[in-house]
């Protein structure tokens, strides 16, 4: 196991999987709260898109700021400004008094929870070889799961007790913590450095434009796309459409998030052996099966437990692969350039497909939704546009990688 600046490998990886814990469970969380602050604020349910897509929308701009100067910094010190003000942005959450001022916390936190992302993936690129990158990728990609583990029910289940609320203090103090353990543990990263500050403010963007990089950028555009044209209104979908109980949320997050985190890491060694597109093929068949059996049909095939399990595995394949796989696509010096165009596509496709949503939905006076087999259907369109293109962007790394 090799090491930089005498922190090892797995330390590292270690680092930055608890750094992507507290991000994603800080977006995570407000999706499945959403039926009771939207209760508790008197906002729609319909209209949960709304402050998802805040954070998202937000992450995009300063994503797309971020690849103009990233890689000119430290890893190190540029991943934990980051985390300072995700934990800002997700105290603020905990003082909103309605629809406009829970959107601005969330656009505080996106804005800096973006940049964490793209850093992450930065800081694992230049440190994991490709062989085992698809190992150590989904070894990170597992904070996913270990959030649906154990931060979304603790959180759904400190919400039950203490009120909607809770759950954002909670996650701030937390974030706090293992962000101040990220940056007295990760070795300063200098090594992109050298040839990053050689070249030109305006050469740095004019050397991504080119075909695996626009390829790479549109096929993430269709993924993040069909994932969260559907993700926002999963919540209030399997309470007041499916019925589920409340008081039971947190089991379904803590089973599909196990199955999950189990899952992920089989799927990064079936990346490393089968390469990306055949796996990401298989994952996005297995998630259009189950957004038609579980979401769009009427009544669905299977119970909720089983439809939100298999839901959780087949986005573990789809995402494992396609993450991999765009981990690729730049040169060493490029990572975080890329990286930061890519999370600002990324979260701007997820804000416009949850703002779309909205367009989609509409609310029952029982709190039912109207639409949401609509918002299924154009899932499992997005999801098939994906196709063609990871099959062509693996096919162009594969190509650069091989002796001319």
């Amino acid at each position: 196991m090799s090491s930089i600046g005498g922190t090892s490998e797995r330390a590292i990886v270690f680092c930055v999987g608890a750094v992507q814990f507290v991000n994603i469970l800080d977006f995570m969380i407000v999706l499945p709260l959403g039926p009771d602050f939207a209760t508790a604020l008197d906002i729609p349910l319909s209209h949960i898109g709304y402050v998802g897509g805040s954070y998202t929308a937000a992450a995009s701009i300063s994503g797309l700021a971020g690849a103009f100067f990233l890689d000119r910094f430290d890893r190190k010190k540029a991943l934990s400004v980051a985390m300072a003000g995700l934990v800002l942005g997700t105290f603020s959450g905990a003082f909103a008094t309605g629809l406009g001022t829970l959107m601005l916390a969330r656009v505080v936190a996106g804005a800096f929870g973006g940049p964490a992302t793209s850093l992450s993936y930065s800081i694992i690129a230049d440190v994991i070889p490709p062989e085992r990158r698809g190992r150590a990728m989904g070894a990170v990609m597992g904070a996913f799961s270990i959030a649906s583990i154990l931060g979304v029910p603790a959180g759904l289940e400190l919400a039950r007790r203490g009120g909607w609320r809770l759950p954002f203090i909670a996650v701030g103090v937390l974030g706090a913590v293992l962000g101040t353990y990220a940056h007295a543990v990760l070795p300063p990263m200098f090594g992109h450095l050298a040839l990053a500050r050689q070249r030109r403010f305006g050469r740095d963007l004019l050397e991504l434009v080119r075909a695996d990089v626009f390829l790479s950028l549109l096929m993430t555009t269709f993924v993040m796309a069909a994932s969260f044209i559907v993700i926002p209104n999963i919540a209030p979908y399997l309470l007041y459409n499916l019925g589920y109980p409340r008081a039971r949320l947190g089991l379904l997050y803590l089973v599909g998030g196990a199955v999950s985190f189990v899952a992920m890491r089989g799927v990064g060694v079936l990346v490393d052996r089968f390469g990306s597109a055949r796996v990401a093929t298989f994952g996005t068949v297995f998630v259009s099966v189950i957004m038609y059996l579980g979401f769009a049909r009427v009544p669905p095939v299977f119970p909720v437990m089983l439809i939100f399990v298999l839901f959780m595995l087949a986005m573990a394949f789809r995402n494992v692969a396609y993450n991999t796989l765009t981990s690729k696509v730049p040169l060493p010096a490029e990572r975080a350039r890329f990286s930061s165009i890519q999370s600002s596509v990324q979260h701007l496709a997820s804000a416009l497909a949850a703002f779309a949503s909205t367009q989609f939905l509409s609310e029952l006076p029982d709190h039912s939704l109207v639409g949401v087999n609509t918002t299924a259907y154009v899932s499992i369109v997005l999801g098939a546009c994906a196709l063609p293109l990871m099959w062509t962007v693996e096919h162009r790394v594969l190509a650069r990688r091989l002796p001319r």
